[in-house]
């Protein structure tokens, strides 16, 4: 009966609490989002994105990794975890010497973990997987009415709000010593709403007589499945020293559901069209390690590769005006994450020497393209650095003296600083800077009390 309420309980807070909150802002201002799918969203956990969002050899009974689901069967037998988290987020837009600053918050992830049987651990979850939200405006001189001699302008409204969320659940199998396996299956689902409108002005004042003024909308719903696997070989070196080698594959398939476009001009044209399964998810390939000495000091790096460049996305041909999704509209997409963690002393009784530092690094390609001008562009690039600290907790099934202090409850606090950059000039540029807050609930339920 315990692990029915478990299950319940984990299966609501992920599918109600971040569903309800991201219905009211998704965390970002980005005019990059209104590409492709939107802005791909981190997976980190609270802990591991203060290492820069290492995971893939990161490997530890008292901590959920949902990025390699191997590492679920490294479950303490006597733990049940509960991992959430959000953000809150300052961003500075630049571009031509102009600049807005933007602040935002979001609700990120909630997970939960248990031990299922021997060397097999459990895992369920919510998170978002891409974010739009962008409003802006661009004018541009377009030529004198020879007729009046007025000045004509061209003036463009971009508009976009939605994101794309899943919720999951995983287990980790270990075969052998040091060898583990794991799978997630999940959910996708969402909505991404993307509105046009060129305007012709006279002398700054709508002309509609003249010039005929377009509204674009292009609507996307979402419901499909999503699917990773991986694996982690744990490997001694000496009394002190371990390395763990990880990697996952997150399996590409086109998404379920409808993407249409309708253009409408006020001379009174309307064009639409729809396609089903319009965009899909790329084949995701990670590897990465973690080295751990001691148990006190951990240093990781990965190397992820997103294979967006074999990945659909509907496509209005003019022509015959048929919307139908077509391949070639992304790159493959690079990321590389490294990161260090270090905790003086996991069993001393003074706080700041139990308290757990982390700092790391990243770097990532664009996998969209920007058409301008005639040309197609590369999207931006993303570097960041991060830090933070895991601050133990302690209640009333969590002291030092009844307790391993391997496995205590942790306010996760981190800080990053990141900048998307695009190669071309007149691009906007993005300052980022951010703070993560997490909690990682670690309680004993499963442990069984001797009285005598």
């Amino acid at each position: 009966m315990r692990l029915k309420y478990i299950l319940h309980l984990a299966f609501m807070a992920a599918m109600l609490c971040p569903a309800d909150a991201m219905a009211q802002t998704n965390g970002t201002n980005s005019s990059y989002s209104r590409f492709g799918l939107g802005l791909p969203c981190d997976a980190s956990q609270s802990y591991n994105r203060s290492m820069g969002g290492v995971a893939q050899g990161l490997r530890d009974g008292s901590r959920l990794n949902m990025q390699n689901p191997a590492s679920y069967s490294a479950m303490d037998s006597l733990t049940f975890l509960f991992d959430l988290g959000m953000g809150l987020q300052r961003t500075r837009y630049i571009q031509n010497g102009n600049h807005l600053t933007v602040n935002n918050t979001w609700f990120d992830h909630v997970n939960a973990a248990f031990r299922v049987a021997r060397n097999v651990g459990m895992s369920v979850g919510f998170l978002p997987y891409t974010k739009v939200g962008y409003s802006f405006t661009q004018s541009q001189h377009v030529t004198i009415d020879p007729y009046t001699g007025q000045s004509i302008d061209n003036t463009f409204s971009y508009n976009g709000s939605g994101g794309l969320h899943k919720a999951y659940v995983g287990a980790g199998w270990q075969l052998f010593k040091g060898f583990s396996i794991g799978a997630n299956l999940g959910f996708m689902w969402g909505t991404i709403n993307h509105q046009f409108t060129q305007t012709f002005t006279e002398n700054g004042t709508s002309n509609s007589t003249a010039y005929s003024s377009l509204l674009t909308v292009y609507d996307t719903n979402v419901k499909s499945w999503t699917g990773d696997v991986g694996m982690q070989l744990a490997l001694p070196l000496n009394e002190k020293d371990a390395l763990n080698i990880g990697a996952t594959v997150g399996i590409g398939h086109k998404l379920g559901g409808k993407a249409s476009i309708l253009r409408t001009a006020l001379s009174g044209d309307t064009i639409q069209g729809s396609t089903d399964k319009g965009f899909s998810i790329p084949m995701t390939y990670s590897v990465g390690a973690a080295w751990v000495h001691d148990k006190k000091l951990t240093v990781a790096a990965d190397v992820t590769m997103e294979q967006w460049s074999k990945s659909h996305t509907p496509q209005f041909d003019i022509n015959d005006r048929s919307y139908n999704a077509t391949t070639g509209a992304y790159n493959d997409r690079w990321r590389v994450n490294a990161g260090a963690e270090y905790i003086p002393s996991r069993f001393d009784t003074r706080f700041l020497r139990r308290v757990n530092y982390r700092i790391g690094a990243y770097y990532s390609t664009p996998y969209i393209n920007i058409p301008q001008n005639g040309k197609t562009l590369d999207g931006p690039s993303e570097y960041g650095i991060t830090a933070g600290v895991g601050l133990p907790i302690a209640n009333a099934h969590n002291r030092l003296y009844v307790l391993s202090p391997y496995f205590p409850s942790y306010v996760n606090v981190g800080v990053s600083w990141s900048r998307r950059d695009a190669s071309a000039e007149g691009l906007i540029s993005e300052n980022i800077l951010s703070i993560h807050i997490g909690m990682t609930f670690n309680e004993r339920w499963f442990m069984k009390w001797k009285f005598k």
